[in-house]
């Protein structure tokens, strides 16, 4: 299900600025472009950890941020996912309690679903430490869907994994696109991750857009 993003804003964050005017309608965007093009800073701005200078983010029919109504919605209130590059699970808690922690209550067919998706179902008693990097990675993905998000931000999701684990891993998140028709805001350097998850790409470069378009329409280099 596509789904309509405008990232129209300008962010200086001391002598680096970054600037979109991009609305898009897609099920998966990606954000690609090497270290330091800014990628990372319009995920931030979307989730609400950093306020941008000036302008407008609407997701869906929702709107984050305008600069000129006053409006900047508290990043508790904007009901994004966040996955960060490190999975970021409590060492101290089983998966079960990683995935629920900050879910609330009456979510047990949630959580049903979505331990299937990711086929996380027989690791739920698993201690933190008895986990693989790659299921640690599911188990984000699995919190941060648990909170009913309306986007999910993955940050470098697949970082940190060698690239047979990569390819174990990228069909999970292909099918939470599709089964949980969940829509993605997908930062990448990995051309492979961006053409097999995203059907639109905003490449950047030194914080603002060379390109954007659909995959094949995008040199990702």
């Amino acid at each position: 299900m596509a789904f309509a993003v405008t990232l129209d804003f300008t962010l200086q964050q001391g002598p680096f600025r970054v600037q979109l005017d991009e609305t898009v309608r897609a099920r998966a965007i990606a954000l690609f472009g090497r270290s330091g093009a800014g990628k990372t800073t319009v995920l931030d701005a979307v989730a609400g950890l950093r306020r941008p200078t000036d302008g407008r983010i609407v997701v869906g029919e929702t709107t984050l941020f305008a600069s000129r109504d006053g409006l900047d919605l508290p990043a508790r209130h904007r009901r994004m996912g966040y996955v960060p590059q490190d999975a970021a699970l409590f060492p101290h808690m089983n998966l079960r309690r990683n995935v629920t922690y900050g879910a609330g209550h009456g979510r047990g067919d949630t959580l049903a679903k979505i331990l299937a998706v990711l086929d996380l179902e027989a690791l739920i008693e698993r201690r933190v430490d008895q986990l693989s990097g790659g299921e640690k990675k599911r188990a984000a993905i699995a919190r941060a869907l648990m909170a009913d998000p309306r986007m999910l931000l993955l940050d470098e999701p697949l970082s940190g994994l060698d690239a047979a684990l990569r390819q174990r891993v990228l069909p999970y998140l292909i099918r939470v696109r599709d089964e949980l028709e969940t829509p993605m805001l997908y930062v990448s350097h990995q051309a492979e991750e961006v053409r097999a998850i995203a059907d639109w790409v905003i490449k950047l470069d030194g914080g603002r857009v060379v390109s954007s378009g659909p995959p094949d329409e995008v040199e990702l280099a």
